[in-house]
Order: C-alpha cells, then structure tokens, then sequence
C-alpha cells in the first residue's frame, strides 16, 4: 500500500477572504465544463485508494474507481486524459452509444486493488440487464476479490438513452461513502430532425458566430424533438462523512498487509450515526468545483461543476444523487424542465411524439442513485427592462432591431448582440432615467459609481456585456460599467447566478459558510467566447 501523506488543515477564519477572492477571479476565467468522460466498448478499471482534496486543507482517504485503459477521452482538450489509471472520485463518466436497432453490449472489467484488508468490490449497474464472468458471487452481483478481477457485460438497447448511475454493490453503505461511484451517460441511437435544424437545431456554440466550438456530446439527449439542447453539464451531488473515512484508514493501516482471509484481515466500519460534513458537486466542494477539469491541484478530482451559457441557449443539466442523503439543489435564474428520471423520458400521454410532460422544478431534488436530464435556459424574459443595454437615441452606439418571432424573440440574426431578446422589453432601461437619481426622475440615489461597483460580485450595471453601459446612456452616462473588481469591464461581464442546495447545511465545509454544494452559473454576453476546453 502505498505510503499516507496528509495536508495541514488551513483554518477556515484564513480560507474565507481568500476564497472570496478566488470566487471572484473565478468570473475573469474560460469556462471548462460539459461533459468529460471517456467513450468506447470495452473499459478497464480498478478500485484503489487515494486522498482527495477538501477546501478547509483537509486531505480525505477514499476509495475511487480509474480507468485504466479501453476508453478515449471525449474532445474537451488535450488536459482530458482520463484514462490514465489514476484514482478519481466520481469514478470515470462512462459514455456508450445506443445501437440503430436491436441490442449492442459493452464490458467493465473491474480489478480490485483496494487494501486486501478492505474485502471485495463490485460494480452495479441499475437499469440494466448484466452479464458476468470471473469474480465470486456477492449478495447483489459478482464480486473482485483482492487482487481479482470480475467482467461486466452490460446490454444497451436501441431504446436506451440518458443519465444513469454505477456503484458499488458490495457493502454499499462503506464503499459508496469512501467513493466507489461514477456516471453512465448513453447517447440515442438517431437524431431528432428538429435537433439539426431550426433555432434550436443548429447548436448556437457550433455556428461559428463567435468563434466558439461545438463540445456537447450529442445534438439531443433523447431521440425526441423536445430533447435538442446547445451545451450539457454533469451534477453528482455526494457527502462525506470524515469520521467514517478516518475509521477506515485507520483500520487499513493496522491490518497492514495482511494475507486475505486471515485472521483480522478485515475492517469493520460503523457508518452509523452518519454526520457528514462535506458536501461535494463531482467529487469537489465550492470554490474547488468551479476551477477547470483536470486541474493538477485536483488529481483525484478531474471534474468540475462550472456551467456558462449565453441567453437562449438550452443547457442539458445531467444530474445524480449519490451517496446517502437527498439534495435539493437550487437552480437560481429560471425552472429546471424536467425531459427524464433515471433515463425514462417523461412524454406525454397524448401525445408521445411531440410533447414532453416532464414538470419545471424549482428546485431539483435526487434521491440517493435518482437521475435527472433537463434543460435549463435563461434569455431575461421578465426582466422588465433591456438587458443588453440598448437604447433608441439613434446617437447611442450599438442600437439594435428586435423583431419579434412568433413566441416574442429576436431570433432573426444569430450574431447579434442581442439575439433572442424578449422583445417586449427592448430598448427598455431599468428606470425612466437610467442614472436613477431621484432629484432626475429615478426610484433611488446611488452611491457614488466608484463605490458601489467595488465589490467582489456586484458589477454596477444592471445591463449585460462589457458595452451595455454604453450602450444604454453613451459614453457620458453615469451607470457604473459592467464588470467586478476582479472582472474587467472590457471582458466577460455577464450575469452570475448562484446554484446551490437548498439544505442549507449542505453550502457549508465542515460547518462553516461558504462551501459545499455551492457555485454559480455564468450567463455571458454573445461578445464573449465560452471556452470548454481545457
């Protein structure tokens, strides 16, 4: 086994204005997000131990699947090595493709190379039937002895599609919690025609409009027409119990290396009562989880949770419940349209081929091995006023038309700035006068410019994009500018929306505020890239 090393705990009274400030600077930063994974038919893993990172400094021992070889990086960045036999928590996203007709199959061989002290591991695959060979029998499914090896031969139908979940079958409730879980993402076997065409057919990142390159992995999630979306992001909610893990590391090292089947070569681990005080968005807590996938100071943690997207585009959110509790997360902004649960396509009853029944969510709740596909979108309908900060003094740069579509968007010209404005509040400012004095007709008098937009978060400007100010009262106009103080205003600008569980412990690392399931999507002017490499 390989020696432990540990970090020193930073006292979170020290991490709080740092983190502050890395949350800020986080907005100044290419998005890296979509979903990593690796592709293929045939993947080798193993189950082994390794530390994973918490922010309060703490290093925690776990247990987490890699993939060793058999699978290829999906094409975010030359930085997406993931099969590189390195420990992850979650295991390795697992991407298959549904066959065009009938069955098709792919294989999981799972090496056990967990202490021998640990026992056996396995895998399961919910959802699916499973064929195996080697191992031993177990309570639910074939069993890796130490040292071992067991194949796991999974079917896929034509008709399979979606986000599903793998776990460890075998003392569920120890090896879970110490990391043994990952994602199965299964694309559909044909492409809606309606997802390779129209608004939403055309991705909007792979128009070459902005210079911006298509990384979803599919043009629809299902083989439906309500299913198209423009950009996707994986949300695996787990917990850490850290005295469950210090048991088990603990126990680890006074067996030693014992002689499987001997005698005290074995661990028992209470996992109850379960405190957990650690609360994870894939295998990271917030500000870790919105720095870029494969970061080096995150090697046992490849993926982040750091969704961008510009107005109007629709955003595949793929979501799983792990671990052992229920997560209510919060998608602040809009409803979250529910398209599946645990890869079953919510469809209408009357009518399965065009409609979707799926309910908009407030908050989206997963049960422990619960998935979740729908779509988020945000294009500041009911905003009351024009975001994009125009205005119909001809001698004001950067006016712009807005013609209606039939549902009251401006979808007539994709590189504009403004395209899929809400149209009824074009060329709207947020007030009479923008400057929003009260001696001058505003609601209120606000503080001097310089000052009130010198905060970490708030960017002075109600408007969206590094010219909105502009844009909206001309170049002697006193809006503060866009931007933050670690945010150019001649850079992104966009509107931060916080994403969060609703259970407010769960924001928290090791009880203390901020932390957690905690991070923030960025809706970012058309003016800006999203760049989801690495």
């Amino acid at each position: 086994m390989n020696p432990i090393t540990k970090k020193t705990a930073i006292p979170m009274t020290r991490l709080l204005p740092a983190v502050l400030v890395a949350l800020a600077l986080l907005l100044t930063t290419a998005a890296n997000a979509a979903a990593p994974g690796v592709t293929g038919s045939a993947f080798q893993m193993t189950a082994k131990p390794a530390f994973v990172s918490q922010p309060d400094g703490n290093a925690v021992y776990s247990w987490g699947y890699s993939c060793d070889t058999g699978g290829s990086p999906t094409p975010f960045g030359s930085a997406g090595t993931a099969c590189g036999g390195t420990m992850q928590v979650p295991g390795p996203t697992l991407i298959v493709n549904a066959p065009a007709s009938g069955n098709a199959t792919f294989t999981v061989t799972l090496t056990n190379g967990l202490p021998t002290a640990a026992g056996n591991t396995s895998i399961l695959f919910p959802g699916f039937q499973v064929a195996t060979s080697g191992g031993v029998a177990g309570l639910l499914t074939q069993e890796a002895q130490p040292g071992g090896a067991v194949i796991y031969t999974i079917t896929v139908p034509s008709t399979a599609a979606g986000t599903h979940s793998y776990y460890s079958g075998t003392q569920s409730d120890l090896q879970v919690e110490m990391g043994l879980y990952g994602a199965l993402i299964v694309l559909p076997s044909s492409t809606p025609a309606a997802c390779t065409s129209g608004i939403h057919g055309t991705n909007l990142a792979a128009q070459g409009i902005r210079n911006e390159t298509n990384f979803r992995l599919a043009p629809a999630a299902y083989n439906h027409p309500g299913a198209c979306y423009d950009r996707e992001y994986m949300f695996q909610f787990s917990e850490i119990d850290p005295r469950i893990h210090r048991q088990a590391e603990e126990q680890i090292l006074a067996a030693g290396n014992c002689a499987a089947g001997g005698a005290g070569c074995g661990i028992n681990v209470a996992t109850e009562p379960y405190v957990p005080a650690y609360f994870m968005i894939n295998g990271r807590s917030m500000p870790d989880d919105m720095d870029a996938n494969y970061a080096p100071e995150y090697p046992h943690q490849p993926y982040n949770g750091n969704p961008h997207m510009h107005p109007g585009e629709l955003v595949l959110l793929r979501i799983i419940g792990q671990g052992r509790w229920q997560h209510p997360f919060h998608e602040h902004g809009n409803h979250v349209r529910v398209l599946a649960r645990d890869g079953n396509l919510i469809a209408s009853a009357t009518d399965p081929t065009h409609s979707l029944a799926g309910p908009l969510l407030f908050t989206t709740t997963t049960t422990p091995g619960m998935t979740i596909d729908g779509i988020f979108y945000w294009t500041g309908k009911g905003l009351n006023w024009d975001a994009f900060g125009h205005n119909t003094d001809p001698k004001k740069s950067g006016h712009a038309d807005c013609v209606p579509d039939g549902n009251g968007y401006y979808t007539g010209d994709p590189g504009a700035i403004n395209y899929f404005e809400w149209c009824q509040d074009h060329n709207k400012p947020v007030q009479a006068t923008p400057s929003g004095n009260v001696a001058s007709g505003g609601p209120a008098t606000l503080p001097d410019p310089n000052i009130f937009a010198n905060g970490a978060w708030f960017g002075g400007s109600p408007y969206l994009g590094p010219d909105a100010t502009v844009r909206s009262v001309g170049s002697t106009g006193t809006t503060p500018p866009s931007g933050t103080i670690a945010n150019s205003p001649t850079d992104e600008a966009g509107y931060a929306f916080m994403w969060h569980s609703h259970n407010e412990r769960e924001i928290t690392t090791n009880n203390i505020f901020p932390g957690g399931m905690l991070m923030m999507m960025l809706v970012d002017s058309r003016e800006f890239k999203i760049d989801e490499s690495n």
